[in-house]
């Protein structure tokens, strides 16, 4: 079995972008579509290496399309979407996507999502979502588990390639502290998505404490620098060089537990 142990060996990580991705529709072969544009830009993977997916090709592929007009939004819908001034039909998307609302104002609906994380609007995406018609009323939701669809891809490509690698889904969330979107893993199999470094000695020598280190969020938010937020139609890109073991991870590990949220 293939592992990594050089944690500490690292000079170089490469991103690379996998071209010629066409549109996504429901029921598409996701893995063997990036297969071919691997074959087609001349990619061959190597054991270590880390595919991260867009989650929205990956949902996609899943058919995670709602349509607004077979929406019927709920008085509690309603309230809210008075609340933050969106569609109530959206509203009532976001509430059944969700285990409970952290903040509303006008403009703004963040909830804690059934897998645990907390973002807006439940990660319902209103954007890039259909090429057939543009303006239906279609919205897209998350892959129902982001870890299992990341498993499936991985083992699909595995069993394709003779390799052994990691895969990384992707979305874009706000952080409450900080402007601006960055790309986190909500879904991840092949790679430890928490590495915990406590026990391990700094530059001097001295044990690190306390230091945990999000290593998905860290290969999510490089591969975003290529994904693009807009029109850039790059929704695969293959990480290599990250040193890591060959670990059973999942993004769940990166939730906090709600009993350590001092921020909820």
């Amino acid at each position: 079995m293939w592992q990594h142990h050089a944690l500490d060996s690292m000079d170089q990580i490469t991103l690379t972008a996998v071209r010629g991705i066409p549109l996504i529709r429901p029921g598409d072969d996701l893995t063997g579509i990036m297969l071919a544009m691997l074959k087609h830009n001349g990619i061959a993977l190597r054991s270590g290496d880390v595919l991260a997916f867009t989650s929205k090709i990956v949902s996609k592929a899943e058919g995670r399309f709602v349509k607004l007009a077979e929406v019927i939004p709920t008085a509690r819908a309603h309230w809210v979407a008075a609340q933050c001034h969106k569609d109530p039909r959206l509203v009532q998307v976001i509430l059944d996507e969700s285990e409970s609302v952290s903040r509303v104002r006008p403009g703004l609906l963040i909830v804690r999502h059934r897998l645990g994380f907390v973002c807006a609007n439940a990660g319902v995406d209103c954007s890039n979502v259909s090429a057939d018609n543009p303006a239906a009323e279609t919205v897209l939701l998350l892959p129902a588990d982001p870890d299992a669809s990341a498993g499936y891809l991985r083992q699909q490509i595995e069993d394709a390639e003779r390799v052994h690698i990691g895969v990384v889904i992707v979305d874009s969330h706000g952080r409450p502290h900080r402007m601006g979107a960055v790309g986190v893993a909500v879904g991840a199999a092949g790679v430890p998505a928490l590495q915990d470094w406590r026990g391990k000695p700094d530059l001097f020598g001295h044990p690190l404490a306390s230091t945990k280190v999000g290593l998905a969020d860290e290969i999510a938010s490089a591969a975003s620098l290529l994904f693009g937020q807009a029109a850039e139609g790059l929704p695969v890109v293959l990480v290599r060089g990250v040193p890591f073991e060959l670990h059973e991870g999942c993004a769940g590990e990166l939730v906090r537990p709600r009993e350590l949220d001092l921020f909820q």
